[in-house]
Formats: C-alpha cells, sequence, structure tokens
C-alpha cells in the first residue's frame, strides 16, 4: 500500500508539472468555475503577457492534490485561493507559505488579513438562515429555528462534508445563549444535518424542507432568478468564511503571485467579487444586489488558530449530536 501510495504522490506531481512549465503563474482554487475565470479574465487584463493557468476543485480535493504534490517534493501550485482561514493557520505553521505584505491591505479591516501577511481574506461568504416563502415563520433569529413551528422543518450541511458548515459551528458554538446546547435544541427539534450547501439550497426551494442553514449567495441568486426563497441575516450574528489567498513558499513566480494577490484585494479585482455576488471584503466597496447594508451585517468573531486546533474535536461533537457521518 505504501508502495501504491508513493507511485500515485509521483504520477500526480509529474501529470501535473507540464503545467507550471508552461505557465507564469499556477493558481489553485475553490471557487466555482465561472468565478474563478472571471478571476483570472480580470488579473490578466490587468496584467498583459502573464500567462496564467488554473485548477479547481473542492478544497478538500485541492489540499488532497498539493499535499500529495509536497509529499513527492514538487508542488506546482504558486498561489491558493480557497475557502477559509483555517487552513491558512495550518499551511502557515507547517512554513508551507510565503509572508508578503500588499500595499493593497491598508483597504482591509485588520481582521481580515494575517498580520505576518502569509494570507488575505478576498470576501465575506456569511452563513444565514434561508427559507421558503410558503414557510409558516419568517425567521429573524438563529432561536427561532428551535421554535415549535420549526419541528421537523429545518435542514443543514454537516461540518464532515462542508469546511463553511464547520466554521459555522464553531462560530455558534462560542457565542453565549447559543453553543452546543443550542444544537442539542435543533436536533431535538427535529432538525437534520447532511450534505453540504446546495442540498440544503434545493431542499428548502424546493418546499421539501421550511427553512435551512447555508451560505448567504446561493439563495440570493436563486431569489434573484425567480426561486421562492428569502434569505435571512440573524440578529445575533453570521458566521464567515472568506475566500482568503495566499502564496506558497515553494512558489516559482514569486513577482506574478504578488501582483495576482495585490489585485484580488484592489479595488477592481473586489469589484470583480461584487459583480459575480459576493459581499467584497475591503472596505467602501458597494454591495451586491440583495444584501442589506454593509453596516447592517454583523459578523461574529472566530479565533482561526482555535478553530484549527478544536476541529477534530468539534466535528465530533457535532456529529455525535445529530448521528451523522457526513
Amino acid at each position: 500500500m505504501k508502495k501504491l501510495l508513493s507511485t500515485f504522490t509521483a504520477l500526480v506531481a509529474l501529470g501535473l508539472s507540464g503545467v507550471a512549465n508552461a505557465a507564469d503563474l499556477v493558481i489553485y482554487t475553490s471557487q466555482p468555475n465561472a468565478d474563478a475565470q472571471a478571476t483570472v479574465d480580470g488579473f490578466k487584463a490587468a496584467n498583459p503577457g502573464v500567462d496564467v493557468e488554473w485548477v479547481r476543485d473542492g478544497t478538500p480535493q485541492i489540499m488532497a492534490k498539493l499535499n500529495a504534490e509536497l509529499a513527492a517534493g514538487n508542488p506546482v501550485a504558486d498561489v491558493l485561493l480557497i475557502a477559509d482561514t483555517v487552513t491558512f493557520e495550518r499551511m502557515k505553521a507547517a512554513g508551507q507559505l510565503l509572508a508578503y505584505k500588499s500595499p493593497e491591505a491598508k483597504n482591509f479591516d485588520a481582521s481580515l488579513y494575517d498580520a505576518d501577511g502569509y494570507y488575505y481574506s478576498t470576501k465575506l461568504i456569511t452563513t444565514g438562515i434561508m427559507y421558503n416563502t410558503q414557510a409558516a415563520m419568517n425567521p429573524t433569529s438563529w432561536a427561532d429555528l428551535a421554535k415549535p413551528e420549526a419541528k421537523g422543518l429545518v435542514t443543514m450541511p454537516s461540518p464532515v462534508a462542508s469546511g463553511a458548515a464547520l466554521i459555522h459551528a464553531q462560530t455558534l458554538a462560542a457565542v453565549d445563549g447559543l453553543g452546543w446546547d443550542y444544537y442539542k435544541q435543533l436536533k431535538d427539534n427535529g432538525a437534520v444535518a447532511a450534505g453540504g450547501n446546495g442540498g440544503v439550497l434545493k431542499a428548502v426551494a424546493s418546499g421539501e424542507k421550511a427553512y435551512g442553514v447555508v451560505v448567504d449567495y446561493m439563495p440570493i441568486r436563486e431569489k434573484a432568478k425567480g426561486a421562492p426563497v428569502e434569505f435571512v441575516f440573524p440578529k445575533e450574528g453570521v458566521s464567515a468564511v472568506t475566500e482568503p489567498a495566499a502564496i506558497l513558499s515553494s512558489t516559482k513566480h514569486q513577482d506574478n503571485a504578488k501582483k495576482f494577490i495585490d489585485y484580488l484585494l484592489s479595488e477592481n479585482g473586489q469589484k470583480i467579487a461584487a459583480g459575480l455576488g459576493y459581499i467584497p471584503a475591503r472596505n467602501g466597496i458597494d454591495l451586491p444586489a440583495g444584501y442589506p447594508a454593509r453596516s447592517e451585517i454583523k459578523v461574529l468573531p472566530l479565533n482561526a488558530a482555535d478553530a484549527l486546533k478544536n476541529s477534530e474535536k468539534d466535528v465530533k461533537t457535532f456529529s455525535d449530536i445529530f448521528g451523522t457521518k457526513g
């Protein structure tokens, strides 16, 4: 088995090495394909002559690919643009990231980037409540999902399948008046937890469930297309993943990688993010249609280092409550 794994990692590294040799910049990202293409197109327009290759998959799959390359001694990516800061905290501790102090950072709240310059948030993807417009209750609070009116009508993604769901659970678990007891109340009220955010969207939009815990842009986009859904930013606040970007310490194209970070954080780069339907991380950029004013969105705090340290324990706690493996 060890021999097979070694052969696999070598093949992965060899199979992708041609990408690195052919391009001036290689990006590994968990963005949806259309979003990744729009991001790269914007960067290339601002930096003509830079040849960019990008590889897209879910964050766990991207990290598996990268870790295989690192094990084989031939990492291909120059830049990572993935879902959450917790992964980057792990990589920072392992010496796998390059520190870079972007001049664009001055336009961001200090909480949205690593103080040493190892990674930078590019947007806010919050998790709140969506509901079907035929639902009997219009929720405004996380506590509403544990009320008798919502019994058996709530669905949410599992932290086993969704990084954003894990961040969300860890965030609410640290809120006074919620905590893990809140999740026990949800379970007792018939809430189900399985799969990812896409399944939640489908269940609520179809009327299979009345209420869902889900990332913001999905129901907001679907409502704009005519789906019978609404999205709520609960009064207690929302969790958020920030789709950060970082440069690998092994990069072969350091100058272009720094240009890409600067572009993502620039006014034009952040307007691209807003145009794709996301909350921009940079101050002073208008939010997309369908969102309230930035000042009305309360983002709950999360310590990334603590979240990393407690990840396995928190996944187990959630899974024990809901009796789910994914």
